[in-house]
């Protein structure tokens, strides 16, 4: 992940604190940070000390969050091919962070976040998404801000993710800009926002019809993107 951070130009890094021991190898990577950012060393009891945990990869960066963007800002941007990864109520940071990985190995051009998904920057959620919460730009809609409403003026089709979706997957047309709308395992998404969607579902064995959010979006976005 310290890599991804000092590849990237969104966030900008501030220090970077490192097992003494891992200076040789991590070096081809500090070089590419700017030189104001101070890089310290200290030996592992020191660094568990001040994470509070036993830190296996001696490893930890400091860096200042992007300013946030608006949804419809980061949306008018994209190409006239664009996939869009839209999230309701994921408020555990593994599966944020399981989002995030797949929505960078599948090459989604956005993640917009609706006001209840839990901080894709929390540690753990930085950690499980491998780094690709700093690779994939994404929004917070604000309190009351319609989703549904903001995709259809940017021509996005919102495409939602549910057991009982009427198409399969498999058999969705293929779609120049499609939004996958994703909620919270369990309560999934809302009726209302159901209904204003095109809706879809993975074909399962009999009896069973639950899969983790993060594999469903895997499989879901590996779909939209070849298709």
């Amino acid at each position: 992940m310290l890599r991804v951070l000092a590849g990237q130009q969104r966030f900008r890094p501030l220090s970077v604190l490192i097992a003494a021991k891992r200076l040789e190898k991590l070096m081809p990577i500090l070089e590419q940070l700017a030189q104001e950012v101070p890089v310290f060393l200290a030996s592992p009891p020191v660094l568990d000390t001040i994470v509070g945990f036993e830190l296996h990869r001696g490893i930890l960066a400091l860096a200042e969050r992007a300013a946030p963007v608006r949804a419809d800002d980061l949306l008018a941007g994209l190409p006239d091919r664009a996939l869009v990864l839209a999230l309701v109520g994921i408020a555990n940071h593994d599966n944020m962070g399981g989002l995030f990985r797949n929505a960078a190995g599948f090459g989604v051009d956005a993640v917009l976040l609706d006001p209840t998904c839990c901080d894709p920057l929390y540690r753990k959620a930085i950690r499980v998404s491998v780094g690709g919460v700093l690779r994939v730009p994404y929004a917070r809609l604000g309190e009351g801000e319609d989703l549904i409403g903001l995709l259809a003026r940017r021509d996005f089709t919102p495409v939602a993710l549910s057991p009982s979706g009427e198409t399969a997957l498999s058999d969705l047309p293929p779609l120049a800009r499609p939004a996958l709308l994703l909620g919270a395992e369990g309560p999934g998404l809302p009726d209302a926002t159901l209904a204003r969607c095109r809706t879809v579902s993975i074909p399962m064995a009999p009896g069973f019809d639950s899969l983790n959010v993060a594999v469903a979006a895997g499989i879901a976005l590996h779909q939209l993107r070849v298709s």
